[in-house]
């Protein structure tokens, strides 16, 4: 029974109107979390970037444009899948680090069979009795009138496409800059994991098999050159690891095609290149990087095998590209700004004087991993990335000074 004392009795009642308002705050969080975890679930089914920003502004409870370590710990789900999200390690996630962390979410395209305009795209083309797969980022900038740069980023050994585009944020410097950009699959035995590309000597499936990667990228570029406006002289190639060796490969028995290459972590993988033109290098590796070896060798392979690729060095792979572009013996030298507080260095050698300006670059990175420089490792058993530098703004700057040069008409076929 209530004690008649009016202070008692409103002292009671503070209480009572406390404690509902603690239960409707506890509901009101619990409310949004379960939408918020409801919206990530549904975020690998999305095909457009709609979900995604409901998803970010559910999270954003104080609609200040980013995530706090605050907001992102209320949500299970999103704590565990925006680890490695804060690019600049400001402490906070923009949207646009949430939504390049989510890009491998956004993979169930359908391939397309029209012409492309802004936005991303997979497009199937048949070479030989396979049918194979290649996805495009149109960049903002796009122009349907203007002919416009292509990359194509070959991912690495065991990876896939959604991998490369979180791994280097190649999207969003297509933006920045203006360039498509094209991320082909690999082969395997499942459809999209495990893959990898048939670059020479290495690797895999697709080594084994003998899968004619060469072949694919020739049809991929054509059938891209009928659904976009495709600058044919400015047409480049990159890629991490076994995506490296492949662009290396490519620059040997595509350079009718491919401009210039610029492989991270993947060295040439044959004993000599074959290009019918002077084709433009500049090359990636750190000297730390313990699964594609400096100087070359037995790696450490994942999921613990050993002694399965053994690797030519990156010495190898400089003095063919020399010799093959006719450069000069003695390299320059610069020592790159050491801006970031991580312990590693880069040099920059480059061997000029080549052949209708075929210079070949080496980028080196003291200390470096096999990874991506200026991102951040998505596996931490890669190695460390230099901040130091930025790969894929060194490469478009590269890329920009070395169009194709050659006027004559050659169509190169390539050797097994």
């Amino acid at each position: 029974m209530l004690n008649s004392n009016p202070s008692e009795v409103v002292g009671l009642f503070a209480r009572h109107q406390a404690r509902s308002r603690g239960l409707v705050r506890c509901l009101m969080v619990a409310f949004v979390a379960i939408v918020a975890v409801v919206a990530f679930r549904r975020l690998t089914s999305a095909q457009d970037g709609k979900r995604l920003d409901q998803a970010f502004s559910r999270a954003d409870t104080n609609a200040d444009g980013q995530l706090s370590p605050e907001e992102i710990s209320r949500f299970a789900a999103l704590k565990d899948r925006t680890k490695g999200a804060d690019r600049d390690s400001d402490g906070f996630v923009s949207f646009e680090e949430f939504r390049n962390q989510f890009a491998d979410n956004l993979t169930t395209l359908k391939p397309s069979t029209g012409k492309l305009s802004v936005g991303d795209y997979l497009r199937v083309v048949k070479v030989a009795d396979l049918e194979r797969r290649y996805r495009v980022h149109v960049p903002k900038l796009y122009n349907q009138d203007k002919p416009t740069p292509v990359i194509v980023v070959f991912h690495g050994g065991g990876g896939n496409p959604e991998s490369m585009i979180r791994l280097t944020g190649m999207n969003a410097k297509a933006d920045e800059a203006g360039f498509l950009v094209v991320y082909p699959y690999g082969t395997g035995k499942l459809d999209n994991a495990l893959l990898t590309f048939n670059g020479g000597e290495c690797c895999g499936y697709a080594m084994d098999n003998k899968v004619d990667d060469v072949g694919f990228t020739r049809e991929l570029l054509d059938d891209l050159a009928k659904v976009a406006n495709v600058d044919a002289d400015r047409i480049f190639a990159t890629g991490l690891s076994n995506g490296g060796i492949m662009a290396h490969y490519l620059a040997s028995e595509l350079s009718d095609r491919i401009a210039a290459i610029a492989p991270v972590g993947g060295p040439l993988m044959m004993e000599a290149p074959r290009n019918k033109r002077p084709v433009p290098v500049m090359h990636f590796h750190g000297t730390a990087d313990a699964f594609a070896p400096f100087q070359g060798g037995y790696g450490k392979g994942f999921l613990g095998r050993s002694k399965v690729t053994k690797f030519r060095s990156v010495d190898h792979t400089i003095q063919s590209w020399v010799k093959a572009n006719g450069c000069k013996n003695e390299p320059e030298i610069m020592q790159l700004p050491d801006i970031a507080d991580d312990k590693m260095k880069v040099t920059r050698k480059t061997w000029s004087g080549g052949k209708e300006n075929g210079e070949v670059v080496l980028i080196e990175i003291e200390g470096g991993g096999h990874t991506w420089p200026g991102r951040k490792p998505i596996v931490s058993l890669l190695g460390e990335a230099t901040m130091d530098i930025s790969a894929n703004d060194l490469m478009w700057e590269f890329f920009q000074k070395h169009p194709r040069r050659s006027v004559k008409t050659i169509t190169q076929e390539a050797k097994p």
